[in-house]
């Protein structure tokens, strides 16, 4: 075995106390030697996702954030600790997905065969210097693709992508997407082009409109236009959609996707019924950017359903050739379709200064922060 590993390294660690105090840190952390079937990934680059927020930050009151020497804490209202029972005083490391070069592999000839090559993973704990991960699971990036093009490639081209598998298991044939100008709104985009599914992208502003109107985009709605429910009614009777994804969740949004697509459905309807069309309308909750309840006007009739939808939960039953046959398709289209762009590069210890933590907590659509782990290290 070739041996690489330089014994310990950094991890960035998040840690809520059951005081109702955030604490996030840097911890020196030894390294064992890669089991047989196991590599070590000298971690180049991973993507500060709204996943990986709601682990690092938690529901902690970021106003209220304070540099304390290496530490960076700040306040928990006492009203969230019931919910977060299950990780309160235990240290966590953080970040999904990430990649990065392999400096040390087990003694199985498929880890050997990795020794040197550049991959990506996913399985937590990215945020960090230095992490084993089976040999199975990881993935090769194509010749002339860098750490940070493979860093987001496993959390949103597979939420994409399970999208519309998910559209086309279920029985659906067209797509709506809200927060449709994000990173994973545009790849979105381009699968649903490329694979000619209709899609509906809604959006909060002109800005971001125009991002997916430069991607080719035909259908984009702004959801604070006086005209959007008539807009989103016409775009749902010429697209015939009755699925949709919303990465918003609170508020009233999810209703009216519901309501406008049972207005579309009746205007090609032959006969009255009391219960609504008998199309079935759907739509999934995958993130929560607007943390107040979830307003539903039941206006819809009774063929209609609201779920949440998680990737993790799609891979868990989605068959191995099935899950390798989405992997590959990133691995081809990693620099067109599945491209990632990136506002800055930061170190570890960048990642825990106060005024680029209120930058990454933005999560402003177009804005997507890249922790280098080993940035600076040579």
């Amino acid at each position: 075995m070739a041996n690489g590993n330089p014994g310990s390294g950094l991890q960035l660690r998040s840690l809520i106390k059951s005081s109702g105090e955030l604490e996030l840190s840097l911890a020196k952390v030894d390294i064992p030697d890669p089991a047989p079937d196991e590599i070590l990934v000298r971690v180049e680059g991973s993507p500060i996702n709204p996943s990986d927020l709601g682990l690092l930050l938690g529901p902690a009151d970021m106003s209220t954030v304070k540099a304390v020497g290496s530490l960076v804490t700040a306040s928990v209202p006492q009203r969230f600790l019931p919910a977060l029972a299950a990780r309160v005083d235990q240290s966590m490391p953080v970040g999904n997905e990430g990649a990065g070069t392999v400096v040390a592999a087990g003694s199985d000839p498929a880890a050997q065969a990795l020794l040197g090559k550049l991959v990506a993973g996913i399985g937590g704990a990215m945020y960090a210097q230095y992490r084993t991960l089976k040999a199975a699971d990881a993935l090769v990036l194509p010749a002339g693709a860098t750490a940070a093009d493979g860093a987001s490639c496993f959390v949103n081209p597979l939420t994409a992508l399970g999208m519309v598998e998910t559209m086309r298991k279920e029985g659906h044939t067209a797509l709506v997407h809200t927060a449709a100008a994000s990173n994973l709104g545009q790849m979105l985009q381009k699968i649903c082009l490329k694979d000619e599914v209709p899609l509906i992208n809604i959006v909060r502003s002109a800005e971001q409109a125009k991002i997916l109107t430069g991607i080719g985009a035909k259908h984009v709605l702004d959801s604070t236009s006086p005209s959007f429910v008539a807009d989103l009614t016409d775009a749902l009777a010429e697209t015939g959609a009755t699925l949709a994804f919303d990465a918003i969740g609170g508020g009233k949004l999810t209703s009216q996707i519901l309501g406008a697509m049972e207005a579309a459905l009746n205007r090609t309807a032959a006969v009255y019924s009391r219960y609504g069309s008998a199309t079935h309308k759907q739509v999934y909750i995958y993130g929560g950017l607007d943390t107040s309840p979830t307003e539903l006007v039941r206006s819809y009739g009774m063929a209609w359903g609201v779920g949440g939808w998680l990737l993790t939960y799609f891979l868990m039953k989605t068959p191995p050739a099935e899950a390798q046959r989405l992997r590959q398709r990133v691995a081809d289209e990693l620099k067109t379709t599945f491209a990632s762009h990136y506002t800055a590069e930061i170190s570890l210890e960048e990642a825990l200064k106060p005024e680029i933590i209120a930058a990454y907590n933005k999560r402003a659509t177009g804005e997507k922060y890249l922790i280098n782990p080993n940035k600076g290290l040579g």
